[in-house]
């Protein structure tokens, strides 16, 4: 069992406001748009793993309202929770691992991010929980 490979798991927020805005991040690393989020630590819940990658990459306080997918990257075996927030307080300030945090509309964020990540946001507008595996960039059909 040693030769098993491992999954890493991450967790996003989806961060609407009362104006159906999404809160995004532009990563400092690759300089790519996507939702705020980040490594879960073994310590924490899930939703607490959230509030707190949402707070340190954007500086706002969330509300976690629920699981709004799961998206598995199978090139480098990452599967990442992603919830549906709703922010509560705090500034938008930019990060060590966040060049520009904006609130945007979800149709800017469709133009402004890769597939794997557009899709996040609009199943965060979706009833239900979907279930979906990308190659990093796009989402892969595996039906």
């Amino acid at each position: 069992m040693a030769d098993t490979p491992k999954h890493s798991v991450s967790v996003a927020g989806v961060v609407v406001d009362d104006h159906d805005r999404v809160l995004v991040i532009q990563r400092r690393d690759n300089r790519h748009w996507e939702p705020p989020g980040g490594v879960l630590e073994l310590d924490e819940t899930p939703e607490e793993g959230v509030e707190r990658e949402v707070f340190e990459e954007t500086g706002i306080h969330v509300k976690v309202e629920r699981l709004s997918g799961v998206y598995k990257n199978m090139a480098r075996g990452i599967v990442s929770l992603v919830f549906r927030c709703s922010p509560q307080a705090g500034t938008t300030v930019r990060s060590d691992e966040s060049a520009d945090v904006q609130w945007v509309s979800v149709g800017r964020v469709m133009s402004l991010m890769d597939e794997a990540y557009s899709v996040r946001v609009a199943d965060a507008f979706q009833a239900g929980v979907p279930v979906k595996v990308h190659d990093g960039v796009r989402v892969v059909d595996t039906s």
